[in-house]
Order: C-alpha cells, then sequence, then structure tokens
C-alpha cells in the first residue's frame, strides 16, 4: 500500500480494539500509532531491552578481555620490578604497584579467575539450588519438609563467618574457594526455586502428566522447570554476583591464594603495601572498579529479564510507549499527508 492510498487500514490499538480508519489521513495514523512485535524469544527480547543490552555488552567487554589477557597484556603480571609505585602515564596507563607490577596488567589477569570463579559458582550454586527446590516442590510430604529444614539450617547459618572458617581450614587454591562459595550460597537459590516450583506445582498440566503415569523426573525437568526459566536465569544471575564480590572479599582478607592474580588479590596486596595511606589509589580503583562494574551489567540484565518476563512491567512499558506516542508532536510529513 502507497503512502497516498485512500484505502482503507485497519489498525490495532493499545486498547486492543480494532478501528477501521480510512481516507488519505489514514497512513499518518498508522505512523503514529506505537507498533506491538509479535512475541518473540527471551533473547531476541533481551537484545531489544536497553537495560539488557547495555548489560550484555559491558559484561562481553570483560569477558573478552579476560579471554585475551594472555595476547594484551603477555607474560607474568606478578614479576616484581625496580619501577616502584608510578602515577598513571602513556607507559603504564594505570600505574604501577609500589612493587613494580603494571596495574592494566593485573586488572586484565585478574578478570580471568574472577570471572571464572564467579561463574562456576553461580552455576554450581543455581544447579543445587534448582535440584533441591524442585525435589522439594514435587515430592512433598516428608521429603519436603527435610529438605527445608536442610535448606532454613544453611539460611540461618551467618554467611560471612561460615566463609571465614571454611576457608581458613581448607587447602588454599580456586578450588578450595569455589567449593565453599557454592557450600554457602545455594540455600537461597533453593527457597526461591521452590516457592515458583510450588505455584507450578498445582498446575492442571502438572495433575495431567501424574494421571498419565510419566515419571517424576520427566515431569520436574520437562513440565515444571520449563515455566520457571525466568526465575531460574534471574536467580543464576544472582548468585554469579554474589560468586564474584565473596571470592574478591575472601581473598581481600587473605584467606585465599594470593599467588594467584585475581581482583580479589589486587584489592589484598595494595592494602596490603598500604596504597590507601601512601595515596596510591591507581593500586587498588582499578580493581574496585572492575568489581562494580561487572556486577552492575549483571544488575542490568537481571533488571531487563524481569522486564521482560514480567507481565505487569511488559503492560507499563506499553502504556508508557503509547503516551509518548500519542503526545509526540506531528511530524512534517505527517502535517503534509
Amino acid at each position: 500500500m502507497s503512502a497516498t492510498d485512500p484505502a482503507e487500514v485497519e489498525l490495532l490499538v493499545a486498547s486492543d480494539h480494532r478501528e477501521i480508519l480510512s481516507g488519505p489521513t489514514a497512513p499518518a495514523a498508522l505512523d503514529r500509532l506505537p507498533r506491538h512485535p509479535v512475541r518473540q524469544g527471551l533473547g531476541h527480547s533481551l537484545i531489544a531491552n536497553r537495560k539488557a543490552l547495555t548489560g550484555m555488552i559491558i559484561l562481553a567487554l570483560f569477558v573478552a578481555v579476560a579471554l585475551l589477557a594472555p595476547i594484551l597484556a603477555p607474560g607474568n603480571p606478578s614479576t616484581i620490578t625496580s619501577l616502584g609505585a608510578q602515577p598513571p602515564s602513556a607507559e603504564h596507563l594505570l600505574g604501577t604497584t609500589p612493587k613494580g607490577q603494571d596495574v592494566l596488567a593485573l586488572t586484565m589477569w585478574g578478570a580471568r579467575s574472577s570471572l571464572l570463579v564467579g561463574f562456576v559458582v553461580g552455576f554450581a550454586a543455581t544447579f543445587i539450588g534448582l535440584l533441591v527446590g524442585l525435589s522439594s516442590a514435587y515430592l512433598g510430604g516428608r521429603a519436603d519438609n527435610s529438605l527445608s529444614l536442610l535448606t532454613n539450617v544453611f539460611l540461618l547459618i551467618p554467611g560471612l563467618p561460615l566463609l571465614v572458617i571454611l576457608a581458613a581450614f581448607l587447602p588454599t587454591g580456586m578450588t578450595t574457594v569455589m567449593l565453599v562459595l557454592t557450600f554457602t550460597g545455594w540455600a537461597g537459590s533453593a527457597r526461591v526455586l521452590r516457592s515458583q516450583a510450588l505455584s507450578i506445582r498445582g498446575k492442571d498440566f502438572v495433575a495431567a502428566a501424574i494421571v498419565t503415569g510419566e515419571r517424576a523426573g520427566w515431569i520436574m525437568f520437562r513440565e515444571i522447570l520449563p515455566n520457571m526459566a525466568s526465575i531460574v536465569m534471574i536467580t543464576l544471575i544472582g548468585s554469579v554476583i554474589f560468586g564474584i564480590g565473596a571470592q574478591a572479599g575472601l581473598e581481600f582478607l587473605g584467606l585465599g591464594d594470593v599467588s594467584v592474580v585475581s581482583w580479589g588479590t589486587n584489592l589484598y596486596w595494595a592494602s596490603n603495601d598500604g596504597a590507601l595511606m601512601s595515596g596510591t589509589w591507581w593500586a587498588f580503583v582499578p580493581s574496585g572498579a572492575a568489581i562494580a562494574l561487572v556486577a552492575f551489567a549483571l544488575a542490568l540484565i537481571n533488571y531487563g529479564v524481569d522486564e521482560v518476563t514480567n507481565p505487569r512491567l511488559r503492560s507499563t512499558r506499553r502504556q508508557r510507549s503509547s503516551r509518548r506516542a500519542a503526545l509526540a508532536p506531528a511530524t512534517p510529513q505527517e502535517v503534509n499527508r
């Protein structure tokens, strides 16, 4: 249909009622109305969401820096030199530590272990929480009581003291940090996922699957789990944030392997060298800013997932876009039509 075609144009307005506009004003009205695309996959919806897209771009940059660290900053970043603490310059963009180590190289290499620990802990804690939550919600009875009691015990135990005790008495190393953080971080995920699974457990399609004789594992992972995709993803993102922050906290306290370059050990050595007292801010600001930016990026993705999957937030966004489109002034092209 051309821009000057006077034929009738059928328009779907925001109130979900159909109106027929005819005459030469129909194309202009068509351009002014907000267009709501058909329902698409979660990935496409996240890309279309500004918050989620911004978060994914920031996170992708950090992942790329972590993967390319051996190329961008070859050599051992922990090597001690005679340069001493130097402020940022053209030769050392983020300066050097009191030991003469390049801060930019330490930050890039630190992204490798910090992101690795964060994502491993996030996936492991979410997986354990998912198993416990699904089993507790579906099986019910004594199994539900036992698993709920176990979850409540882990939730009631203070997290930081338990982390400190476990990390202090176990052998140092990245594997130990991952195990300790997973051991202390799954309970919150289990509680959230159990609540969501309980609400789905009472649906008719689950009852129909039980009546037809489907196995418990099939029902949990093929009937209930697909309907929990959004909450599982949100829980995963939260667990990754917990993993990165908790690892940095443990290593800052000296309870990790300080010989491994990570954002937490960078902060530990900066504190140990008296960077704050001596005013060498460049020794600790980059690693702290990197942790904050990654957490910010994951939080943006989390908000985006919530907006895409929450019907109330979707309807609110549509109403706002409809109001903006209705209040927007007419363009010269529309006036000429």
